[in-house]
């Protein structure tokens, strides 16, 4: 990757959110919603359509197959928000100068108590939830703000900022805000695949923030493991649980990997087998990227009784002071390489290519 492409993803890194932003409809009654055509608009300053966005995304038409456009004014809104399937095709668009300019943002964790009784649960954390097949994000921030500090007594940490469970879905200039379990990757079923391709992306955490059994090409991205002061074991960065069926799992191509962590410090990732499932072999495939010194010579990890070395992991063509090549970094072949591109992640049995 080169100096100018590192510079203007640095300057895209910051994690500060703004304040603020009331949720639903705009209530007055002179400036009735507007629910007619493909668009509608989302300000927090009750100037748009509406001023939360699951207000909006409810007003979509149940079923629609033509791109429906939400776009949402500069500010924070918080709340969580759930694309279900029956509404597929949205485009959720910040109108913002830059993605920190709009940010979509909840707080709840794992371990939050539901006011219903029990907990959220790592899934019922996410303050994004995507069903809607052909889903697309441009030019905004996805946050989960939970705070581990303020809440000692809350021991399930997971809080995602985005889950995914469908297929064909687009983010693009977008960043994603957490610590553990930051971005959820999945699919309807184990053996289901669902493919996500992130342009431009910005991603930070620290546990296992990029994880699941979706099928993501990360293209030209910056991946952020946070500091947590935990050295010499700073985190994970992603967490796959591919299926063995899956051939495609995560792969990152011309990123940054980077880190304020010590070195050595930051794995890149470890085998996830959700529910003990022995047919969830993840794939973790690491090419053309940089990688700072935050990632060590041994960068794999085995996940509790799950050896890494049964996992689908590898690197090619890696540089920086963290792209070491050692008996522990599984290296792909020229012609294995020619086969783990994003053209063929993402090509599925009907060709898509959003990259294009």
């Amino acid at each position: 990757m080169d100096r100018r492409t590192l510079i203007r993803l640095a300057a895209s890194s910051g994690a500060a959110i703004a304040v603020g932003a009331t949720a639903g409809i705009r209530p007055s009654a002179a400036h009735p919603a507007r629910v007619s055509g493909a668009r509608r608009t989302v300000a927090a300053d009750g100037s748009g359509d509406f001023t939360s966005i699951q207000a909006a995304v409810d007003a979509v038409p149940a079923g629609t197959t033509a791109r429906f456009t939400i776009d949402v004014a500069p500010g924070t809104y918080r709340g969580q928000v759930i694309i279900p399937a029956d509404k597929p095709n949205i485009l959720l668009r910040g109108r913002g100068a830059c993605p920190e300019q709009v940010v979509i943002t909840d707080d709840r964790a794992n371990g939050t108590p539901r006011p219903d009784g029990g907990t959220w649960g790592t899934s019922g954390s996410a303050s994004v939830t995507v069903d809607g097949a052909g889903f697309v994000a441009r030019n905004l921030t996805f946050s989960n703000s939970f705070d581990e500090a303020a809440h000692p007594e809350i021991t399930g940490r997971q809080a995602v900022a985005v889950l995914t469970r469908a297929d064909r879905i687009e983010f693009d200039t977008v960043r994603f805000l957490g610590n553990q379990d930051t971005l959820y990757l999945n699919s309807p079923a184990a053996d289901v695949p669902a493919r996500i391709y992130l342009r431009r992306c910005y991603v930070e955490g620290d546990v296992d923030f990029i994880f699941g059994r979706g099928t993501a090409a990360f293209d030209r991205c910056r991946i952020h493991s946070l500091d947590r002061g935990s050295a010499p074991n700073n985190g994970y960065v992603t967490a796959p649980s591919t299926s063995v069926t899956n051939p495609f799992g995560l792969l990152f191509a011309a990123c940054a990997l980077t880190s304020d962590a010590p070195p050595a410090s930051v794995y890149l990732g470890r085998p996830w087998h959700p529910s003990q499932d022995p047919n969830a072999i993840g794939q973790t495939v690491i090419r053309d990227s940089w990688l700072g010194a935050h990632i060590g010579p041994t960068p794999w990890s085995d996940f509790g009784t799950w050896p890494w070395r049964e996992a689908r992991f590898a690197e090619y063509h890696n540089r920086g002071p963290g792209a070491l090549v050692t008996p522990d970094r599984p290296q792909l072949t020229r012609a294995q390489a020619a086969g783990y591109t994003v053209a063929a992640f993402l090509a599925g049995s009907d060709g898509w290519s959003p990259q294009h």
